[in-house]
């Protein structure tokens, strides 16, 4: 299958070897880039080696080499399931030049996606995810529900397209704007963004709302909002995490949500059988201590594909 706008041809999985078999699996034994032949579907990645957007958006750079960080996480654990699991390499931002290498995102993403792929996109900042959605729409025009794991809304206004625009980009771009976002940080929003999300119809709950609720409660809000459209969008800040848990990105949380409830939350995105496109973005290497930031991305994602049904 050709895709063109991938910058980066992946490259070689490294990672613990037990010995041959299945009952040996682990991710780096089991991932394959993506055929040029129709494969089966299954899980594509595909890296956005980006933090253009995190510079213009005042942040703290390092979210470029993510992609690579996150593979080299993912690589030991171990694999329980059949699903085909596809590298397709990295789409890179050239300079300041945000704009063309999301155009290149969302044309790799229509095409993994027309083709039955579930796309996890290995971020890179949250500009990721403007131009995964966009991809995605491209073959799922209607009936898509996004819901963002995150301490901040991002639906900021700016004269050019940062980390903190993408959910109001996508807003503006569509005529059905499903969002529901989960670990707010009311300190770190202003009235502005409320203000917005309320004007938007946006669903939000804070990470205060979720630390009442538990896990299991706050799973529940992603089942019901899956249930409202016909196909699922789960973007994953690792922002929202509590800094102690995930040190290694733009803006560290003081407070944030409990790994339990982003698990429970991500699995339960997983389950609904709609899920069809995930970002994991924010990881910032630069920053992170002994890759604990990197090894909790990659858990998520290794939750979500367990799930997948």
């Amino acid at each position: 299958m050709s895709l063109p706008g991938i910058d980066t041809a992946p490259a070689p999985w490294l990672g613990r070897n037990d010995g041959p078999g299945p009952e040996h699996a682990r991710w780096h034994g089991v991932v394959q880039p993506l055929p040029e032949a129709e494969a089966t579907p299954g899980v594509a990645l595909l890296g956005f080696c980006s933090d253009e957007g995190v510079r213009r958006n005042g942040g703290r750079q390092g979210a470029a080499t993510a992609p690579e960080a996150l593979r080299a996480a993912l690589g030991s654990l171990a694999v329980h399931d059949e699903r085909p699991r596809y590298d397709v390499g990295d789409v890179v931002t050239a300079g300041t030049d945000l704009e063309s290498a999301q155009e290149r995102v969302s044309d790799v993403v229509a095409s993994l996606s027309k083709a039955g792929h579930t796309v996890i996109a290995l971020g890179g900042g949250h500009e990721t995810a403007w131009a995964t959605h966009r991809g995605l729409r491209r073959t799922h025009p209607n009936s898509v529900q996004i819901v963002n794991l995150d301490a901040h809304f991002d639906l900021r206004r700016a004269e050019h397209a940062t980390s903190g625009t993408p959910f109001l980009q996508i807003a503006e771009h569509v005529e059905d704007f499903r969002y529901t976002v989960l670990g707010i940080s009311t300190p770190n929003n202003t009235r502005v963004l409320f203000d917005t999300a309320r004007d938007l119809g946006v669903e939000a709950h804070t990470d205060d709302d979720l630390a009442a609720l538990g896990p299991e409660r706050a799973a529940e809000i992603v089942t019901r909002a899956a249930e409202k459209a016909d196909h699922l969008h789960l973007s994953i800040d690792l922002d929202g995490l509590p800094a102690a848990v995930a040190p290694g990105v733009s803006a560290p949380a003081a407070v944030g949500v409990s790994l339990a409830t982003y698990r429970a939350m991500a699995r339960a995105a997983a389950a609904s059988g709609k899920l069809r496109l995930v970002d994991v973005v924010e990881l910032n290497p630069r920053f992170d201590v002994d890759a604990r930031t990197a090894r909790v991305a990659a858990r998520l994602i290794d939750d979500i594909v367990a799930a997948l049904v």
